[in-house]
């Protein structure tokens, strides 16, 4: 029983479950994807897996669908979140994006002494996350948070959460990695296009549950940075192997 569309919604899923359709829902279903009664949709919420459902009403203003059967568990990624320092506005976007994609469990936009940007759009980058999820799969969307400054978010740190601090400066610093056990709650922090400053840099080498790695010998971009540092540490210590 296959569904070529996905759709995100926040309504509990379950066997014979009915689940109501905002306008924005069945304007993309029966005028956009010409969906009618008896069509099939995939579900998730982000907590019951996915479920197979028909179009049970159709409507231009609304509609309603009806679940099942459960086509895939719920499949929670690592316990990681990614820390990073918002930039242009299409190079922001596409860090949450593959950060939901590539399995991060929260994405926290910081702001850091040299961060380009002094807001976000926290609701338009939460649907980015939510298209990802839709588009790749997943059943699972991670929670964006609100811009937060660096040091408010250090001074109120869980200590039991490990930091990968992917600091430019530390060529040849990956190895260490390696040596860490799996399963633990960890994060990833990326810094501005401007690096981080050197009392940040301090701070964070000071801290006990701070890792700093290199991602190579070239500088790169936040946004092939975030990449580059989810790929390492999911291949080091998470779920891809």
């Amino acid at each position: 029983m296959n569904a070529k569309i996905r759709l995100y919604v926040e309504h509990p899923l379950g066997s014979g479950q009915s689940v109501p359709l905002t306008r924005e829902q069945a304007h993309y279903l029966f005028g956009v994807m010409r969906l009618s009664v008896g069509g099939r949709i995939a579900l998730f919420n982000g907590s019951d897996g996915e479920w197979i459902a028909e179009v049970a009403e159709a409507g231009k203003r609304g509609g309603a669908l009806s679940c099942v059967v459960q086509s895939k568990p719920l499949q929670l990624p690592p316990d990681l979140w990614l820390l990073f320092a918002p930039i242009k506005k299409a190079r922001t976007d596409f860090i949450v994006e593959k950060a939901a994609e590539m399995g991060a469990a929260r994405i926290m936009p910081v702001q850091t002494e040299f961060t380009n940007s002094e807001r976000i759009r926290q609701d338009r980058l939460q649907a980015h996350a939510v298209e990802a999820a839709e588009q790749c799969g997943g059943t699972f969307v991670p929670e964006v948070t609100d811009l937060q400054r660096l040091d408010r978010v250090l001074a109120a740190w869980p200590e039991y959460r490990q930091l990968m601090f992917c600091d430019e400066a530390e060529v040849g610093a990956a190895l260490k990695l390696a040596e860490n056990e799996k399963g633990r709650p960890w994060a990833i922090l990326i810094g501005p296009e401007g690096g981080f400053s050197e009392p940040e840099r301090k701070r964070l080498k000071a801290l006990p549950y701070a890792h700093v790695v290199s991602l190579g010998p070239r500088v790169l971009r936040a946004d092939t940075a975030a990449v580059a540092a989810m790929t390492m540490w999911q291949q080091a210590l998470g779920d891809w192997l």
